[in-house]
């Protein structure tokens, strides 16, 4: 078991409602295409597969596709809407649990990676992509850059999002590299407010990098986004694909 925090029955059954705008065409259509592509006429692996966002609809694009996932009752609401024979789930961590065969894709998507919160778990991710991996496949993270020009001297909290149902913000650890997302939520209509928070290890695109060569893997491309704009000093995150030499 890694250190990554378990998903419990009440928030598996609030995600898909709260992460409604990631379920968005505007957000998954680019982010099928992209990883479509990379898959060719292989097989998807997807790291952290949660609540099948990404994952089902890409099998339903004809790419084959394998989950794992730690929280069994994330997998529970995945199985609501596939079924295993077609979308195979094994429950287990993402760094050390192994499924059988091998794949020209493995992809970890919405900061996932976070929630590994040691350097050396983050590191057997990488390993556990490369040994799942063919010759000449990628391994993919789409991951948030530490927001830590934000932060002036002396504060260690920046909001992320601010509006009328959602009140949110990071605090940040910056020696251990922990950051710890805040969120309040509107209940209904009586002004109440539910309260919940996740820790994450953030890491440095060059950091990783680091880690994909400990594995054997090579930088092939970085983006900004899904749609494939040019990575710079002023994105907020980047889409990073890693190749296993032939």
């Amino acid at each position: 078991m890694t250190s990554s925090e378990l998903w419990t029955r009440a928030t598996a059954d609030r995600y898909d409602a709260e992460e409604n705008e990631m379920s968005s065409a505007a957000v998954l259509e680019p982010t099928l295409a992209f990883l479509a592509e990379l898959a060719g006429d292989g097989r998807a692996l997807e790291f952290a597969i949660g609540t099948g966002r990404v994952g089902v609809p890409l099998r339903e694009r004809g790419v084959p596709v394998v989950g794992i996932e730690l929280s069994e009752h994330m997998a529970a609401v995945l199985r609501r809407k596939i079924d295993e024979g077609t979308l195979p789930v094994t429950i287990g961590d993402m760094a050390t649990s192994a499924v059988p065969g091998e794949f020209t894709l493995v992809y970890l998507v919405y900061n996932t990676i976070t929630n590994l919160l040691t350097q050396d778990e983050q590191v057997e991710c990488f390993r556990n992509a490369a040994r799942h991996l063919t010759p000449g496949g990628r391994f993919v993270i789409e991951l948030g850059v530490p927001p830590l020009r934000f932060l002036p001297p002396g504060q260690t909290a920046v909001p992320f999002d601010v509006s009328e149902r959602h009140l949110g913000f990071d605090t940040f650890d910056l020696v251990e590299q922990i950051l710890v997302s805040h969120h309040f939520t509107r209940d209904g209509d009586d002004g109440g407010y539910r309260r919940a928070n996740s820790r994450h290890r953030y890491a440095w695109p060059a950091e990783l990098d680091l880690m994909a060569r400990i594995a054997g893997l090579e930088l092939e491309r970085r983006v900004a986004d899904w749609d494939g704009a040019p990575f710079n000093q002023d994105s907020t995150k980047h889409i990073s694909v890693w190749r296993k030499p032939a």
